[in-house]
């Protein structure tokens, strides 16, 4: 072989072995909470390869590869990328619905939606449901995330809520029906364009023929039914019909959910054939409310900002301006105390609870929501802080279906990672600042 070979084979196995070196990395010294909800594993070593994790092990047991690049956790909680159940990317906070969408459809999809999907993820969540929004805004900036055009979470989404009747001006994003056979059509309409679930609400305001063809039809091409839950009957007719997944605490002020509802849930969630019964609370909007109201310096966090003209940041800032003052929020002082009954009678149901917060509403932002629900579920309501994560990294993933490539940090699923500088078992709201973030083996934070 001439000198000329050598050299070209030499430039070969040089590229080839810096690629090889480039595509594998090394988590090394964290406390790893892989998110099943077991003793965590101190001293952590996590080799990623390319977007999937390769192996799992402790220092001085799982060799590091030669090469591997290197990146210190020491000190850290490592965990699986969050995922939030209940966003809203069409939103940001804003406290006048009306005002915002009549303004700002128009950028849904090029400005509000990316940047709230940018504000996720810097936030530590690497997996995000959206539920409800323009169908072909919903469509494109999913797709767009995927194909790694623009930074944001892997987002599943609902498209347009399917209702009675969609209330006024509101037509973009909250479909009617009118029959059972339009009701198949609607959510054939968006499973054909691509919806990852279907978004059902005011199910009680629908005929049962209505409402049971909403579900059969999203059933009949394996998509999951969530399902608003605000007045008894809703959750009636919801368990009746077969919904999949509730959403919120709901029943305004209500002490408690009704005797015979709870009846129903634990029907329901006995029934080991049809898997879990799931509900995602979303109570930390009701919750913390008030403590924003009176300290609204909290609302000065540019957090928000990211990936907003400063015409928006301005708009949002200006209707913000009187906490006290909205509408949205009057009832909340009332409904608050109802919620540790609520969230109790929920445990006691034998349904499993997701991690979602309805980010979006006013004064929610996605760069804070998701671990302010977290804190409120540790820290107020009592729930374990491994099993609290794994609400909002395991069992999202079981719901969604995607539990063999998502929800866990263990062999063979995509490196999303996120780490945060401390004991988050003992100090949740540490993930108000996560210090790094991985998805699919890329660090972007």
């Amino acid at each position: 072989m001439n000198l000329q070979k050598y050299t070209l084979l030499f430039f070969f196995f040089l590229i080839t072995s810096h690629s090889f070196s480039q595509n594998l990395k090394a988590l090394v010294g964290g406390t790893l909470i892989d998110g099943f909800g077991g003793t965590p594993i101190r001293n952590s070593v996590i080799i990623v390869e390319g977007e999937r994790i390769k192996a799992i092990g402790q220092v001085g047991s799982l060799a590091i590869p030669a090469g591997a690049e290197i990146i210190s956790t020491e000190g850290m909680s490592v965990l699986p990328g969050l995922w939030d159940m209940h966003v809203h990317l069409m939103l940001n906070g804003h406290s006048d619905y009306t005002h915002w969408d009549s303004t700002y459809i128009d950028v849904f999809e090029s400005v509000i939606m990316p940047s709230s999907a940018h504000q996720l993820l810097m936030a530590g969540v690497t997996s995000a449901r959206d539920l409800g929004a323009p169908l072909e805004a919903s469509i494109n900036v999913r797709n767009r995330i995927n194909k790694g055009e623009i930074p944001g979470p892997t987002i599943y989404v609902s498209g347009p809520f399917i209702q009675k009747a969609p209330y006024p001006n509101t037509e973009a994003f909250r479909w009617g029906v009118n029959g059972a056979a339009d009701a198949r059509a609607k959510v054939k309409k968006l499973i054909d364009a691509g919806v990852d679930v279907i978004k059902l609400i005011d199910q009680d305001q629908m005929t049962l023929e209505e409402a049971q063809a909403v579900v059969d039809e999203a059933h009949k091409y394996g998509k999951m039914v969530v399902g608003h839950s605000h007045r008894p009957d809703e959750i009636r007719i919801g368990l009746q019909i077969g919904v999949d997944n509730f959403e919120h605490t709901g029943l305004s002020s209500a002490p408690e959910y009704p005797e015979d509802i709870m009846r129903m849930m634990k029907e329901r969630a006995a029934k080991m054939n049809l898997g879990p019964l799931f509900w995602t609370p979303t109570v930390e909007g009701l919750f913390n409310y008030e403590y924003v109201r009176d300290n609204p310096e909290k609302l000065d966090d540019t957090s928000w900002h990211l990936g907003l003209p400063d015409s928006i940041i301005r708009d949002i800032r200006a209707s913000l301006r009187f906490p006290g003052r909205m509408s949205y929020f009057q009832l909340t002082p009332v409904r608050k105390p109802t919620l540790d009954r609520k969230f109790a009678q929920l445990k006691e149901s034998g349904v499993v609870m997701l991690v979602g917060t309805d980010s979006g509403i006013p004064m929610k932002f996605h760069s804070q929501s998701t671990w302010n629900e977290l804190d409120v579920w540790v820290n107020h309501f009592g729930m374990d802080p491994l099993l609290t994560i794994k609400a909002a990294t395991y069992w999202p993933a079981v719901a969604m279906k995607v539990d063999k490539d998502y929800g866990t940090i263990s062999e063979g699923k995509y490196a999303d990672i996120i780490a945060v500088r401390g004991d988050v078992l003992r100090y949740i709201n540490l993930l108000q600042d996560v210090d790094l973030v991985m998805k699919h083996g890329k660090q972007v934070k």
